[in-house]
């Protein structure tokens, strides 16, 4: 069984399977300058009052001034469940140059959750996550599904694994070609003896990318694993219906040794034969 830290250990997990931001972002409008985008970034963050990246000191100082603005400005989100309805609905009364100044600061605090993560910071890259996804604009599916993606992994490196794979599910559902969710949910499925699912995954990357070794190799290892456990179950299954039935049929002076069962090896069924007398 693969060790799963390892898939998320390596600084190209964090290159991000977005890639190129020009196949993935919307540009800003014509009449919005790199110049004036900032501005804009700036007022969206002041306006909405947000966590800063680097926030530590800043918010020991905000406690001291005003605890109560300080507790209207914790964002929702920085709890793990994302609502994306509700942020859909809220979306809807912005314009597209404050979606495109969130959509920025998202990715500003994913850069600065993959360093935390890379530290070793793994709960509070985690948060940082959240808070990102709680504000990039639902129609940068990519963006998104790479936040959930690399959420997973810090989830993994803290052992939330059942969460993790949540959050490979909710990228996978955003971008069904994202291999690296698909490998690290793959692996998840496999350590948690849910090898079918597994397998699915692991077919599925290596449809996507041929390339995926691990995914090959996989696809070779797991059948005879499956095959293995599914006949272990069956006896297991044949073993409690033994045990079921001569409780049954002992009142009737009979026990299952009365019924002989023979399996076709052509279809793998069975057919059961009485014989009154069993040796």
């Amino acid at each position: 069984m693969p060790e799963i830290t390892e898939i998320a250990d390596s600084d190209e997990e964090f290159q991000d399977a977005v890639g190129d931001n020009e196949t993935v972002t919307a540009k800003p409008t014509a009449d919005v300058t790199a110049k004036s985008n900032e501005a804009i970034v700036d007022e969206i963050i002041k306006q909405q009052g947000d966590l800063h990246l680097n926030d530590d000191e800043e918010e020991s100082a905000s406690c001291s001034n005003n605890a109560d603005k300080e507790a209207n400005t914790v964002p929702e989100y920085l709890h793990d469940e994302i609502d994306e309805e509700a942020l859909k609905e809220k979306e809807k009364s912005m314009t597209a140059e404050e979606l495109e100044a969130n959509k920025e600061k998202a990715q500003k605090m994913k850069l600065e959750a993959n360093e935390l993560f890379k530290n070793n910071e793994s709960e509070r890259a985690i948060d940082i996550y959240t808070e990102a996804l709680g504000i990039c604009p639902t129609t940068y599916t990519k963006d998104r599904a790479v936040l959930y993606g690399n959420r997973a992994a810090a989830k993994i490196k803290i052992e939330n694994k059942k969460s993790a794979i949540e959050d490979c599910t909710k990228a996978i559902e955003l971008w069904p070609e994202y291999v690296r969710a698909l490998m690290r949910r793959a692996k998840l499925y496999e350590h948690d003896d849910k090898l079918d699912e597994a397998l699915a995954d692991y077919k599925r990357a290596f449809e996507l990318d041929p390339g995926q070794g691990e995914a090959r190799e996989a696809m070779l290892r797991l059948p005879p694993q499956i095959e293995e456990r599914n006949e272990r179950l069956k006896e297991e299954m044949m073993s409690k219906l033994k045990d079921l039935g001569n409780m049954i049929l002992k009142p009737f002076g009979l026990s299952t040794s009365n019924f002989q069962m023979q399996k076709d090896p052509t279809t793998g069924s069975y057919s059961i034969n009485f014989n009154q007398s069993p040796s």
